[in-house]
């Protein structure tokens, strides 16, 4: 594999079928255009599908063979979730490649419809949710793979599991850490138990270092942390299409192991070809993974019945 793995590494397409969650902007809608471009079905998952309906427009000029479509999913309501996974599976028989990309960063502190603090109820339980609901569809193709993204930030993350919604204190980037650990966490896990069970199934993670996308103005409206951000986007962040490299990667080479973490190779991981990263001590605490994923279930309803899966 190149040292400088690029979108011209990435192997035919042709075949496989992907759901890319927040593919209207952003990494999101690179790693689907790029997905596309090489052969592939891709079903971009947008809780606007205005703007996921402008973001197949701009795939189908970049690549006018792509097979694409628009499905409205919001990770921050646990009904849409549902609706999407279930009218999903009654249309397709099998999905190759989830990849869980959407997410917002540090806004005030708000609530899903299902009053899970926004943060952590889209960045993980919307994706953790999905993930379980789309499980029997995934299994039904011979090399299923979940892509997850989680951030550097994860570093800086706490599960704080006697405060997960930030009911008694918020602040804004703690929690979107917290939120990136459980990405993380959640990834790990699933591909520890996917193993156990005998299933074909990856889970495997990446993150876009410092990518010049929307992701950092959305989550404020100080003018001043908005000049910052711009400015920083023009200094120090490489291009959305850069970003998106990690995932791509995580999402297309063929013997990348299940668990694996990719990011940047660049200095501080903040920009550069993908590459095997390091994460954080906590991200590998398997006590706090199960923890996680036992509270998850109970928070979303939604079970992984792995035993299940596998003998069927």
């Amino acid at each position: 594999m190149s040292e400088k793995w690029t979108t011209a590494d990435m192997p035919d397409q042709t075949g496989r079928l992907a759901v890319v969650t927040g593919a209207n902007s952003g990494i999101g809608l690179i790693a689907a255009r790029e997905l596309a471009r090489a052969g592939a079905d891709v079903v971009l998952a947008c809780r606007n599908t205005g703007k996921g309906a402008d973001a197949e427009r701009e795939i189908r000029v970049a690549a006018p063979e792509a097979k694409v479509s628009v499905a409205r999913l919001d990770l921050a309501d646990l009904g849409s979730v549902r609706e999407f996974a279930s009218a999903f599976a009654e249309e397709h028989d099998g999905l190759d490649l989830l990849i869980n990309n959407a997410g917002i960063m540090a806004p005030p502190r708000s609530t899903t419809a299902d009053g899970f603090e926004t943060q952590f109820g889209t960045n993980h339980l919307g994706h953790f949710a999905l993930t379980g609901l789309l499980l029997d569809t995934l299994n039904a193709r011979p090399a299923p793979r979940v892509v997850t993204l989680s951030s550097g930030a994860h570093k800086m993350g706490k599960i704080r599991f006697d405060d997960l919604q930030s009911e008694r204190s918020y602040k804004r980037w703690p929690a979107y850490g917290q939120s990136k650990l459980a990405n993380l966490l959640f990834t790990f896990e699933l591909d520890r138990r996917a193993r156990a069970a005998g299933l074909a199934l990856k889970a495997v993670a990446a993150h876009p270092g410092y990518a010049a996308t929307n992701l950092q103005s959305a989550g404020t409206t100080n003018p001043v942390e908005l000049l910052s951000m711009k400015v920083l986007n023009k200094v120090v962040a490489q291009s959305a299409d850069a970003g998106a490299l990690p995932t791509l990667y995580a999402a297309t080479v063929a013997d990348l192991p299940g668990g694996s973490y990719i990011g940047p190779g660049g200095p501080g991981e903040m920009r550069g070809h993908p590459k095997l990263v390091g994460s954080s001590g906590a991200a590998n605490d398997v006590e706090a993974a199960e923890r996680l994923w036992e509270v998850s279930e109970a928070l979303t309803g939604v079970t992984f019945a792995f035993a299940d899966r596998a003998a069927a």
